[in-house]
C-alpha cells in the first residue's frame, strides 16, 4: 500500500482463532464449537497426555487449555479428537487466504497458525471503514467460510492489539477488544493477574513483585533505570508497553535479520528410556538434523545437548514424566494455557561445546554428541527428554577445513546425504532409513510420518 501520511493515527488488528484446533474437529464433523464437548488430545498417549485445545463448549464447562486429560472432571462428558496438524495447517492457510482478499502481505504478520497482525492504516480510507468496521466484517468471513469464529484486537500499536485480544475482546459481547494509550491507562494498568500481558511471564512477574509492582500500573511508577537494572535490555521493552508504547512497525518485523542462526530438535519421550535406548535417539535425532543443514546449504560450529531424567512417580502428581526437585504442589500458574507448578527445577544433565570447525557432516556431528552425551549423562537414571541444538550456522561454502578434514570422506558423505534427501522428497521420509531407526524403542519412524509432533 501506499505511504501513511504524517500525523495519521495507526491502527491494526490482532486476530486469532477461537480454540482453533478444536473448533476445526468440530466444523468437520458438522457440530457447532459452542455447543459440543470436545478435546484435542491422542488417546493413544495415555490420561497424562496434553489437551492441545478444547472446544468453546469445554470452556465453558471450566476446563482450560493445554490441561491434561486426567485433569478433567469426571463429570464432564465429551468427545476426543486425535490431533490432526496437517488439517489445522490446511484450514489456517486457507484463512490467510481470506486476509489476502483485503490486504497486501507487506501488511501482515503472521504470529502463529491461529493468530496473524494486520496494519489496517492505509486500508481504512480505501473500504471507507473504522477498525471495527473491518474486524467485524473480517470475522464474519472466516466464520462463513471455515465455520470457525475469530476474536480480534485492535490498537494504535502492535502491543495495544495484542493486548486488547489477550485481556479485553474474551470479555467483550461481539468479540472484539479496542485501545489506544489512554483507555489502555484506564482499562489495563490495574488488571490483575499480570500475566495476561503478553511477554509477562511468572518469572517476570514474581521479579516485578518483588520491586512493587503487581500490576501494569505499579510498573509505570518503577523508573526505566531500575528496570534496565533488573531485566537488562529487556527492562526497556517493559518500561515501554507499561505505557503502552511499542516502537517496532510491521515494516520492521519484515525487515528483521537474526544476527545469529541455529537449529533445534527435541523430544518427549513416550516412557522411561535407559541410557543406550536414549543415545539411540540421540544418534536419529543428529543424522535428522544434519540432514537438515545439508538441505539448507548450512554448517554449524556450535552443539548443545540437553538431557532430561524423569523423576520417581509421585514426585508431582500424578507423572512420573520428568519432575524436578523444587517447587511444592501450591505453588501453581493458571493461564490461558492451563495450569503449571513453579519453581521446578528439572532433573537434567546440560552441557555445549564449540567445534573445531564448520560442518553439516553427520559422522562428525555424532561423534561429538555421543561424546558430548557420554560424558554429562548418568548411566543409572531413565531419561524423558533429550534436546539438541546446532549454532554458529553458515553457509557451507564459508566452512574452512582444518588439519584433520578429511576431504574425499566429507565429499563422499555429503554426496550420500544429498541422495538421501533425494530419495526422501521423491518417497517419503521412511523409504531410506538407518538401521538403528529399525531397533525396538527407536521413534524415527513414527515421528516422520507426524506434524509438529503429531499424527497428520
Amino acid at each position: 500500500m501506499g505511504e501513511k501520511s504524517a500525523g495519521e493515527r495507526l491502527a491494526y488488528l490482532c486476530i486469532d482463532l477461537k480454540c482453533f484446533y478444536a473448533s476445526v474437529e468440530c466444523v468437520d464433523r458438522g457440530m457447532d464449537p459452542f455447543e459440543h464437548r470436545l478435546v484435542v488430545a491422542d488417546p493413544e498417549r495415555g490420561p497424562k497426555t496434553i489437551c492441545l485445545a478444547v472446544s468453546p463448549a469445554m470452556k465453558a464447562a471450566g476446563v482450560r487449555n493445554r490441561c491434561r486429560v486426567f485433569e478433567i472432571p469426571p463429570g464432564i462428558s465429551y468427545e476426543t479428537a486425535r490431533p490432526r496438524m496437517r488439517r489445522y495447517m490446511e484450514v489456517s492457510a486457507q484463512i490467510y487466504g481470506l486476509y489476502l482478499r483485503y490486504f497486501s502481505p507487506e501488511d501482515m504478520h503472521v504470529y502463529s497458525v491461529d493468530e496473524c497482525f494486520i496494519d489496517v492504516t492505509p486500508y481504512l480510507a480505501l473500504y471507507g471503514k473504522t477498525p471495527r468496521e473491518l474486524a467485524v466484517e473480517l470475522m464474519a468471513l472466516v466464520r462463513n467460510e471455515t465455520g470457525v469464529c475469530a476474536t480480534a484486537g485492535i490498537g494504535t500499536n502492535l502491543f495495544l492489539a495484542k493486548v486488547a485480544l489477550d485481556v479485553t475482546a474474551k470479555h467483550a459481547p461481539d468479540n472484539i477488544g479496542e485501545l489506544d494509550e489512554e483507555t489502555f491507562k484506564v482499562r489495563i494498568w490495574p488488571h490483575r493477574p499480570i500475566t495476561d500481558i503478553w511477554g509477562i511471564g511468572p518469572g517476570i512477574a514474581r521479579r516485578l513483585a518483588a520491586m512493587g509492582a503487581q500490576d501494569l500500573g505499579g510498573v509505570a511508577l518503577i523508573g526505566r533505570e531500575a528496570l534496565c537494572r533488573e531485566f537488562g535490555v529487556n527492562g526497556e521493552l517493559i518500561h515501554d508497553h507499561a505505557w503502552g508504547v511499542e516502537p517496532c512497525t510491521m515494516a520492521e518485523i519484515h525487515a528483521y535479520r537474526p544476527r545469529a542462526h541455529s537449529t533445534a530438535n527435541g523430544q518427549v519421550l513416550a516412557n522411561d528410556y535407559d541410557f543406550e535406548e536414549a543415545r539411540v535417539i540421540l544418534r536419529e535425532m543428529v543424522e535428522a538434523s544434519a540432514l537438515d543443514l545439508v538441505e539448507k546449504g548450512l554448517a554449524c560450529g556450535h552443539i548443545s545437548l540437553y538431557v532430561g531424567y524423569a523423576v520417581p512417580r509421585g514426585t508431582w502428581g500424578e507423572s512420573g514424566a520428568g519432575g524436578g526437585t523444587g517447587g511444592s504442589p501450591d505453588e501453581t500458574f493458571v493461564g490461558e494455557h492451563g495450569t503449571r507448578r513453579l519453581g521446578r527445577v528439572w532433573p537434567s544433565a546440560t552441557a555445549s561445546r564449540r567445534l573445531d570447525g564448520h560442518t553439516n557432516s553427520r559422522a562428525a556431528l555424532t561423534e561429538r554428541f555421543c561424546a558430548l552425551y557420554d560424558e554429562i549423562v548418568d548411566r543409572n537414571r531413565p531419561i524423558r527428554r533429550i534436546n539438541i541444538g546446532m549454532g554458529e550456522l553458515i553457509p557451507e561454502e564459508f566452512a574452512e577445513l582444518t588439519l584433520f578434514s578429511d576431504v574425499r570422506a566429507d565429499a563422499a558423505e555429503h554426496r550420500l546425504a544429498e541422495a538421501t534427501l533425494g530419495v526422501r522428497r521423491k518417497f517419503g521420509k521412511n523409504s531410506l532409513l538407518r538401521g538403528i531407526s529399525y531397533r525396538p524403542k527407536a521413534t524415527a519412524r513414527e515421528r516422520n510420518e507426524q506434524v509438529g509432533g503429531h499424527h497428520e
